[in-house]
């Protein structure tokens, strides 16, 4: 009796084990088949949104169509539908660079997409534009890769590892002593060194790293969105509040991202009279990343929701000024993507990109 009562009790531990093993293998099972069903349809344009209150409005928009599909892997939701005659999906991907990563190669490896459109909000550091403007950077980087020299040295000492080709000191550093209330006195935190990515193309070598800093956004999709220059935007969140400039759609040279929220006057000057950036934020670059390493064509729209820290009231401009903001990129990512030619199974080299 008491062997068969052992006997039942290893065998439900075996259930409680294996159960849950056969289960998510078969749920793994019906998601790729689903997968490979929706790819025979494709390809894709990949939409790739921040948050939901950046995703709401085109959820919301008339010009998309959802269908009844959505597709769950990995913890992301990937919703199908159509915008003008473009198949595209939609992933949402949470805040910060690793969630933007992970979720743009997800969709990358899973998906038949030939194209990628990113767009939210941004804060702004070019004091050449204002809240409520959608730019469209022609390069993005990745500024909060670092490296961060010990007190005591200075710009002509090497950096470690410098020599093996890990870290280097020509893109420029940020020197935390010219921020400080007492200029007599130097500053234990010294100086900041910014460093390219380490990439690794889809069509290199896998281990052999190449390094990137500004990442170049696909020169066909920068044309057409020269078409949206004279597209008209929201100015007012309400009948009571408007902004003071006609908000416009303008190219620009560059933004930056990092998983850090940008609300300082004072880093704000510094970053654009360094790298002459416009928006600022936390997503873009590591879509832009992914993107350019898979070689599949990508375009970055973001509309400037607040200053980043350089308005002149002590609140952030985005809580007022958020929903107009992602109306306003909403706006220009649904009439680029109508732009776009319809993607094609055939591919063809196209520069660095595969269209």
């Amino acid at each position: 009796m008491r062997s068969f009562k052992l006997f039942i009790c290893v065998v439900s531990l075996l259930l409680i084990v294996l159960l849950p093993k056969q289960a998510n293998g078969d749920l793994f099972r019906k998601t790729r088949q689903l997968i490979n069903k929706v790819n025979k349809k494709g390809p894709y344009i990949g939409i790739v949104i921040p948050n939901l209150f950046e995703m709401n409005p085109l959820l919301n928009h008339p010009e998309y169509k959802p269908s009844e599909l959505i597709i769950d892997v990995g913890g992301r939701r990937f919703r199908f539908g159509s915008i003008g005659n473009k198949q595209v999906i939609l992933v949402m991907t949470g805040l910060g660079m690793l969630n933007s990563g992970v979720t743009t190669q997800l969709l990358l490896s899973l998906f038949d997409v030939k194209g990628v459109v990113h767009y939210g909000i941004a804060g702004n550091a070019n004091p050449s534009f204002h809240i409520g403007d959608v730019v469209i950077s022609q390069y993005w980087a990745h500024s909060a890769l670092w490296s961060w020299q010990r007190y005591g040295l200075g710009p002509e000492d090497k950096l470690p590892l410098e020599d093996n080709g890990d870290y280097t000191r020509d893109i420029g550093y940020l020197n935390i002593a010219n921020y400080s209330t007492d200029f007599k006195s130097g500053n234990f935190l010294n100086n900041i060194w910014y460093q390219p990515e380490e990439i690794f193309p889809v069509d290199g070598t896998p281990e052999e790293r190449q390094h990137v800093f500004w990442v170049p956004v696909y020169s066909g999709y920068l044309k057409l969105a020269k078409n949206l220059e004279s597209l008209t935007l929201e100015g007012c969140v309400n009948a009571t509040t408007c902004l003071s400039f006609p908000p416009k759609v303008a190219i620009v040279e560059r933004g930056t991202s990092a998983s850090i929220y940008l609300d300082n006057a004072a880093y704000r000057s510094f970053i654009y009279d360094k790298f002459n950036v416009t928006p600022v934020e936390m997503e873009s670059a590591a879509v832009a990343l992914i993107s350019y390493q898979q070689k599949v064509p990508f375009i970055v729209i973001r509309a400037l929701s607040d200053l980043a820290g350089g308005g002149e009231d002590e609140s952030n401009e985005a809580d007022t000024f958020i929903d107009l903001a992602s109306n306003n990129a909403v706006k220009v990512a649904v009439e680029f993507i109508k732009l776009i030619k319809s993607p094609k199974r055939i591919t063809s080299n196209v520069g660095n990109y595969v269209f």
